[in-house]
């Protein structure tokens, strides 16, 4: 979902380097054979994806909320020699698919899928990372943000999607459901953090910028 006028986000589109072609095979796939295909990253959030991870060079990247393995493979492109995607998803029937594009993409050994609850698998993990993107169940981001900042490395970076979510946290004359109010009660937490530097970027469903001081 994207909140940009689909005419500016068309000129974005052809104003951004091209996905690999393998992305463009994945991306095929998720829309011919997988629930609610929109949930991809796509070709513009993934150039931003990649090009960030390639910015801070990471050597190990936390994912939460694998999907389909697109945004895991746009983050291991700027992984350093010996660096690892660390992803978890907690929908099995999706593991097969993710390993078989991960292999494709020549990112077996770079890339490492978890399936179950990142609740429950994050703190198993022994492992100081340099870049962690969040984006599963928007109930659980402030738990998510909360268990894995202290596993972020000084000035490390924390990138939450879909903190926009579609306008609707700014429409004061609906009552929030759910989901809404978790995204609402993640953006305020993380404004008022003294711990970190933030901004939002409004691109696509915005998306959490976020640097540990």
């Amino acid at each position: 979902m994207s909140i940009v006028d689909p005419a500016i986000e068309k000129y974005i589109q052809e104003h951004c380097t091209e996905e690999p072609d393998v992305l463009k095979e994945l991306e095929r796939q998720t829309f011919l054979h997988v629930l609610l295909p929109r949930m991809l990253s796509g070709h513009v959030q993934g150039r931003v994806l990649s090009l960030l991870s390639k910015m801070i060079s990471p050597k190990q990247v936390l994912e939460i909320g694998t999907f389909t393995g697109y945004s895991a493979i746009c983050f291991a492109e700027g992984l350093v020699q010996g660096g690892q995607v660390h992803t978890i998803d907690i929908n099995e029937e999706l593991e097969e698919l993710v390993a078989k594009f991960v292999e494709k993409a020549g990112m077996k050994n770079q890339i490492k899928q978890y399936i179950g609850k990142a609740l429950e698998i994050i703190p198993s993990m022994d492992i100081e990372f340099d870049l962690v993107f969040i984006d599963a169940d928007k109930i659980n981001y402030l738990p998510y943000y909360e268990m894995v900042l202290p596993k972020v490395k000084q000035g490390g970076f924390i990138l939450a999607d879909n903190v926009l979510w579609s306008g609707k946290v700014t429409d004061e004359n609906v009552k929030p459901k759910k989901d809404t109010q978790a995204i609402l009660d993640f953006n305020r937490f993380v404004a008022n953090d003294p711990r970190v530097e933030k901004v939002i970027l409004p691109l696509r469903d915005g998306i959490f910028l976020i640097r540990k001081k």
